[in-house]
């Protein structure tokens, strides 16, 4: 069976439109979606109603847990003062811009999913603002697979797709105790982390939309990239009053801040 994944759409109802489309015309059987319905776009509401009509199965991203909790939730910090500004703005205005229900919803989504062998999760199963990056210490990135009991984990937040095998092999643990130490050993068997990217705002290089097919059957990742009217989007961004940087990065496919002149400037939500 064929299990399309989809991961951080920023309230880009252009790039969802073209995802769900190539996810149709590639007949998967399910959808998944790993979170971050909302925040940087233009169109917040319209993502969230999509999702939800079509009963999606989804986890709550940082974005999501933000409009819900307020900015206080997140654990992150902004290269500089200005992109904390810029990155406040967009949380006003969108939660100015959703219905009271659609905030209940993104405050049921749950933090973890799991499906037969597979964990879905927005950051790591730690918390949804933590980073699974691609050269995360392989001791650290296999203890995050083994917390779910699952083979494959599934995450979103980097905005950069990738697959990262964990090959089998045995690990050593000592616990230190008050009378003598104990050591214990297991091998762990093959394990991998799928990062699927983002739908809405992507960061590798090309403002095409990425998301992955997963084939259940044969255990093959396709990472898929879909072109769509990016520039509508762009538009619209600039139309509303966001910040015109966001239009500019999704034209792009990158990420951009300025980085502070003082290097241990940390936002308000960090502190």
């Amino acid at each position: 069976m064929k299990i399309a994944v989809m991961s951080c759409i920023h309230s880009n109802y252009e790039a969802l439109d073209a995802v769900l489309r190539d996810i149709d015309r590639a007949k998967a059987e399910k959808i998944f979606c790993l979170g971050d319905l909302v925040g940087y776009g233009p169109e917040p509401h319209a993502v969230v109603e999509m999702i939800r009509s079509l009963d999606i199965p989804t986890v709550q991203g940082c974005w999501d847990e933000d409009i819900v909790e307020g900015l206080n939730s997140c654990e992150c910090s902004y290269p500089s003062v200005l992109a904390e500004h810029r990155g406040r703005f967009a949380h006003e205005w969108t939660k100015e811009q959703i219905y009271p229900d659609t905030i209940e919803f993104l405050a049921e989504l749950p933090k973890t999913m799991m499906y037969e062998n597979l964990a879905f999760v927005h950051g790591s199963p730690h918390s949804q603002h933590e980073y699974l990056l691609p050269e995360l210490d392989g001791f650290i990135a296999l203890e995050r697979v083994l917390s779910t009991g699952a083979d494959t984990l599934f995450c979103g937040h980097t905005h950069v797709p990738y697959v990262r095998s964990l090959d089998a092999g045995q690990l050593n643990i000592r616990v230190t105790g008050t009378k003598e130490n104990q050591d214990s050993t297991f091998t762990a068997p093959l394990k991998r982390i799928v990062n699927a990217g983002s739908v809405g705002e992507p960061r590798h290089g090309r403002p095409n939309a990425t998301y992955v097919i997963y084939d259940t059957d044969t255990e093959e990742v396709t990472m898929r990239e879909v072109e769509y009217d990016y520039q509508k989007t762009c538009a619209a961004i600039i139309e509303k009053g966001l910040p015109k940087i966001f239009a500019w990065r999704l034209a792009k496919g990158m990420e951009y801040a300025e980085r502070a002149d003082d290097a241990s400037h940390l936002c308000e939500r960090g502190v």
